[in-house]
């Protein structure tokens, strides 16, 4: 299907430790325009070994759903030369990611490009501040699958940004590869997430903020279940204590009698669980919302304004 009107059809895709995204847009109003959205769960951090090199099977999942993608950007007609490809943590730090980007260029026409940490907190700050309503100094988190991302800004203005290592497939690999999951489990994560913050909780909670925003992936998680239960979608210590509570009651790994879990969001549920547990209770947050957007919104807008000025 092919979608007529003024601006050309573009698409922003972005290639996460967790999930791969593809957002198709138009500008239609001075606005990008979402007119299609693809995803799919490849789970690249899980395929890092201890030699830093990305395994085969990972690395083939990672090039068989960016051959999905090609397909669907000529099913929709978008043009290769208003695509953006952009890769995160796990690219970021595996030893093969050149070969990797080799192999991915004949498929999407276009180069991979692999971003700071910085450079993603960044572009998450845009995406949210682009498609969340409110004002006043808020507080960023992006808990992905190989980093968090932290951003206290106030409007337009990034005040602070900062990238760590500490996300839900790899705290899955280090803390929740055995079930029945435990107290112990949590307890462990909450101390590395307490050691990646370092320094940082310091410099976070000296900023200040009048809210926090979660973006992507755990929170939204989080969200659809509270959504599904009819109950508040905000996120409190209390919320985070009866999920909590859940998990560890669960008797099957597929966490199958958490209402609300969608299944392909399970196998990293108790580790995003645990991390975002422990920024709460680190951070003394006690209330967070989802933001409408995050990185690959915050590289759609960038798209726009490039095709705009092509």
């Amino acid at each position: 299907m092919k979608h007529s009107g003024v601006s050309p059809l573009y698409a922003a895709i972005t290639l996460g430790s967790n999930s791969f995204n593809m957002l198709v847009a138009q500008t239609r109003a001075g606005k990008p325009t979402v007119v299609a959205k693809y995803k799919r769960k490849v789970r690249l951090a899980e395929g890092i070994g201890a030699d830093g090199v990305l395994c085969p099977e990972v690395f083939d999942r990672g090039l068989d759903c960016l051959q999905m993608f090609s397909q669907m950007l000529d099913h929709e007609g978008v043009s290769r030369d208003n695509i953006a490809v952009i890769a995160t943590a796990t690219l970021r730090s595996i030893s093969n990611a050149d070969a990797f980007c080799e192999a991915a260029l004949p498929i999407l026409g276009q180069p991979i490009e692999i971003i700071s940490g910085l450079r993603e907190a960044e572009l998450i700050y845009q995406g949210m501040v682009a498609t969340t309503v409110g004002e006043g100094r808020r507080l960023v988190i992006d808990i992905g699958g190989a980093s968090t991302e932290f951003i206290i800004g106030d409007g337009n203005k990034v005040l602070l940004k900062t990238s760590l290592p500490m996300g839900c497939v790899t705290f899955k690999d280090k803390f929740f590869n055995s079930f029945p999951f435990q107290q112990l489990d949590f307890d462990a994560a909450q101390s590395q997430v307490e050691t990646a913050l370092g320094d940082y909780r310091r410099r976070l909670t000296d900023y200040g903020w009048h809210c926090v925003v979660g973006a992507s992936g755990t929170v939204q998680s989080v969200v659809e279940l509270l959504n599904d239960r009819g109950v508040s979608a905000t996120i409190t210590p209390a919320v985070l204590a009866d999920l909590r509570g859940e998990v560890l009651a669960q008797t099957d790994v597929s966490l199958r009698d958490i209402r609300g879990l969608h299944s392909e969001r399970a196998p990293t549920f108790a580790a995003g669980l645990a991390i975002l547990s422990a920024l709460f209770n680190l951070l003394d947050i006690q209330s967070l919302n989802l933001s409408g957007g995050a990185l690959r919104e915050g590289v759609l807008h960038q798209l726009a304004q490039r095709v705009l000025a092509a």
